[in-house]
């Protein structure tokens, strides 16, 4: 059966404290609304509509980011949750098939959880967990003779229903034609004047329709309402990615230091030193080592490469097989072919270094001239002496060679040695006569200052 999402994220989310939509705050490096589309993105679901309001323009930006195929759709009123998805069967139009409801601050639901709600045989499926610690917040899910027949809010339950433990999660599935009808029914009778999409339980039982509840871990359906919310997540999303690495084959030398990103991909018997920050977009291959204190973000590193202690990989660094990036080194939008070595103290931007080559010490690819960046081209098995400035656009050809302290602004021919510096001159006894005269300057100006 076709599938279709639908992701509330309206809400401005007034308990963060933040000027930035609830939805876009970040959660291992995406915004939160990223993790409950990625989620759901293996049901392969036919339509994704996004339901914004607050901050509308950001979030569609942010959708529209991780899938260009997503639609959405504008809550202009917070008039509730049924509101909400009214606004989206509307973009839905004439789809026939399972819709599912889900939050755009719930990160953490599985795709095996997700097949259940797309695969149960009820007319109405709600999500819920059973817990032992009794939660004010939620409401609870009253379950009589195996159907769900309503969901009471906690404030309005009574003592018998708030000592019930299976607990609403909000997230639920139905078939859309009927979900417009139990929406088309809903009212705003209430303290608040809003359309709850947790009525259409009820209304759904009353007309006779089979209502029913699946369940799943608790952990699943942490919603993010708060900083604190948000800093809790956070642990449980790197507690399971530390997890799953090592299961995976991962060596990390001190996991609890480790930080991951929602995307970060590390093959088997790769090594990860201590306090190794993940930025998105990383992969590590197969038999790569990571040392201590480097940060990658948008990077990917090939089997048999070293990176480390204290480096910084940015977007577009791309090191091939057996690489050595060493301490203090960064790079960004540049290409590392097999075996090249850049051992320390060395910024690479927007370049390709040729294979086997070696990167002194203190090199700088000046790559930017206040208005255009402009690309370094490296040959292989070259020799960059230390402390060159190589200010791109710039060549070197294979089996080059520029000398120490070089400043090098033109081209380099093959197997050839550039030399870019000032011839030096030595001035015999001019350092003692130098010396002499700075401490008489400095006695001078001590005995005019008593």
């Amino acid at each position: 059966m076709a599938t279709a999402l639908i992701i509330l994220a309206a809400g401005q989310g007034t308990r963060m404290n933040s000027d930035l939509p609830k939805v876009l705050h970040r959660l291992a490096g995406a915004p939160l609304l990223h993790h409950a589309m990625r989620a759901a993105e293996a049901l392969e679901p036919e339509r994704t509509i996004i339901v914004v309001g607050h901050g509308g323009d950001a979030v569609r930006r942010a959708a529209l980011a991780f899938d260009e195929n997503a639609e959405t759709v504008t809550q202009t009123e917070q008039r509730g949750t049924g509101h909400a998805v009214a606004q989206a069967l509307l973009a839905l139009g004439g789809f026939t098939g399972r819709v599912i409801v889900l939050f755009g601050d719930t990160p953490f639901i599985t795709l095996e959880t997700l097949e259940k709600l797309a695969n149960s045989q009820a007319d109405v499926t709600v999500l819920g967990f059973h817990t032992d610690s009794k939660p004010q917040r939620y409401g609870r899910l009253v379950v009589e003779n195996g159907k769900l027949t309503r969901i009471v809010e906690f404030k309005d339950a009574s003592p018998a229903e708030q000592a019930i433990t299976l607990i609403n999660s909000g997230v639920l599935a139905c078939d859309a034609a009927l979900l417009n009808e139990l929406i088309g029914a809903l009212g705003n009778d209430n303290a608040s004047g809003e359309y709850y999409l947790t009525d259409i339980v009820g209304i759904a039982h009353s007309r006779g329709y089979s209502v029913v509840a699946e369940t799943c871990a608790e952990a699943e359906t942490l919603g993010i309402d708060s900083r604190q919310n948000l800093a809790d997540a956070e642990k449980v999303f790197q507690a399971r990615a530390r997890a799953e690495a090592l299961e995976n084959g991962v060596t990390l030398h001190d996991p609890d230091t480790v930080y991951f990103a929602f995307d970060t991909a590390i093959g088997r018997d790769a090594t990860i030193g201590p306090n190794v920050v993940f930025g998105p977009g990383v992969t590590v291959e197969s038999g790569a080592e990571i040392r201590a204190f480097c940060h990658l973000e948008g990077c990917h590193i090939s089997r048999g490469a070293t990176v480390g202690p204290f480096a910084r990989l940015r977007p577009g660094a791309e090191l091939a097989e057996d690489c050595h990036v060493g301490n203090f080194v960064e790079i960004k939008n540049t290409i590392l072919d097999e075996g090249v070595k850049v051992g320390h103290l060395t910024y690479l931007g927007d370049a390709h270094i040729g294979e086997f080559s070696n990167i002194g010490a203190g090199t700088v690819t000046c790559n930017y001239d206040g208005v255009s960046k402009h690309r370094t081209e490296i040959g292989a098995r070259v020799f960059i002496g230390s402390d060159t400035m190589l200010v791109a656009p710039v060549t070197i050809g294979d089996g080059a060679m520029t000398a120490s302290g070089s400043v090098i602004t033109e081209d380099v021919p093959t197997e050839a040695l550039a030399l870019g510096r000032a011839p030096q001159v030595n001035k015999p006894g001019l350092a003692r006569k130098l010396f002499e005269k700075f401490k008489a300057d400095k006695r001078k100006r001590q005995k005019e200052s008593e």
